[in-house]
């Protein structure tokens, strides 16, 4: 049952994880408004920059662990295939 509710916070497609960072963006932006405000001038700019910033990290971290884990997957399969072929 775990395993089952486990499966549901696993990112599987590239659509998944741009509906991520787009939720990410939204909440970064909103967080840098916040800062905006409680810091007006260049300290509020710098952390709404800081926080977009991040957004572009985390996404980029997203879609290459999704890569890598598309090219493991295939990379495995492979194996599977020609230890079948050999026996």
């Amino acid at each position: 049952m775990l395993r089952k509710i486990g499966r549901l916070f696993v990112i599987k497609t590239r659509f998944e994880a741009f509906l991520i960072i787009y939720a990410l963006a939204l909440g970064a932006v909103e967080r840098g408004t916040a800062y905006l405000s409680q810091y007006p001038g260049i300290g509020g700019k710098l952390l709404l920059i800081a926080c977009t910033g991040s957004v572009f990290l985390a996404g980029a971290k997203i879609l290459d662990c999704l890569k890598y884990e598309r090219e493991r997957k295939e990379a495995e399969e492979e194996v599977k295939v020609e230890s079948e072929a050999a026996a």
